[in-house]
């Protein structure tokens, strides 16, 4: 069935981008992640252009990880003063990033710097994750896990505070730097930032690894809703069809994924998220180097 929309500018299968929301809204349930560092190039392989792309996407991360956050609510496993830290950074993040991000789109290459952007951070994450998933997986098959360090360089840091779910007495300085950073790519990218803050929060901060996911989500509703919120009145471009159907598709995923996420081991979740990543960052990659199907040039004409 296919459907028009608006703002983009395109006609799309409306099932094809439930589809799409739904298998987010899955990866969102069960890592912690918005999804939107997936559901962005997904976009824009159904056509989509990337500036739509990025402020659409980030609408339906807001649906998927309020759904995803309900169901971590009822475990209890949500760090809310953690994840309040996590937000001032993310906040304030967002704002620089939307004015980075108009500063591009003046430029006239944002399209472009986006895909960039998607192809150099999905790649290097991507490769981290597959690389960290694979030693965890080694150890876990021969019966060995390595203890999670509890104190770095971040405990001795000041301007501590007391979080009292995650059980750490940290300083606030490495979870607003963190947030921060998340914001800003929430805003040029349309992601929720999950995948560059689950690891920082387990591996930089020391958080337990049953508080990252919920904490993790509960902040990344109220970044990315502020980012589309801000995209909306400066440029124009959240389509509300699209988001309307990626939200339907959103909010029933991430429901599946959370049980899903219950009911495998964590090791063997990473590494199938890795190379999903990898797999999107190639497609990306090569759709920027090969030569495109359609090639078209401007130039003035002279009138006689």
């Amino acid at each position: 069935m296919q459907i028009y929309l608006p703002i983009a500018e395109v006609s799309v299968n409306a099932f094809l981008v439930l589809g799409l929301g739904g298998l987010v809204g899955v990866l969102s349930g069960m890592f912690g992640v918005g999804g939107g560092f997936l559901l962005t190039p997904l976009l824009f392989f159904i056509g989509i252009p990337p500036a739509v792309a990025v402020a659409t996407g980030a609408t339906q991360i807001v649906a998927s990880s309020f759904s995803g956050v309900l169901a971590h609510f009822r475990r209890r496993t949500v760090d809310l003063r953690m994840g309040s830290v996590l937000l001032i950074g993310g906040l304030f993040g967002a704002a620089l990033g939307i004015i980075l991000f108009n500063y591009l789109r003046s430029l006239g290459q944002v399209d472009l710097l986006v895909r960039l952007f998607y192809v150099v951070f999905l790649g290097i994450i991507g490769a981290l994750m597959f690389a960290e998933s694979l030693r965890a997986l080694r150890n876990v098959n021969k019966g060995k896990l390595p203890p999670r360090k509890k104190h770095n360089w971040v405990h001795g840091l000041p301007f501590k505070m007391r979080f009292r779910v995650s059980g750490l007495y940290i300083s606030v300085m490495p979870p607003i730097a963190v947030g921060i950073l998340v914001g800003i790519l929430a805003a040029i990218m349309g992601v929720g930032g999950g995948f560059i803050m689950v690891p920082a929060m387990i591996y930089l901060l020391g958080m337990p690894t049953k508080v990252v996911i919920g904490t993790s989500l509960f902040q990344i509703i109220f970044v990315t809703a502020f980012t589309t919120m801000l995209h909306a009145t400066t440029n124009y471009t959240v389509d509300v069809v699209l988001a309307v159907l990626l939200l339907i598709g959103g909010v029933i995923g991430a429901q599946v994924g959370t049980r899903i996420g219950v009911k495998m081991k964590a090791e063997q979740l990473r590494i199938l998220l890795a190379l999903l990543v990898l797999v999107v960052c190639g497609k990306l990659a090569l759709e920027l180097l090969l030569e495109p199907a359609e090639l078209y040039s401007i130039a003035p004409v002279e009138l006689k």
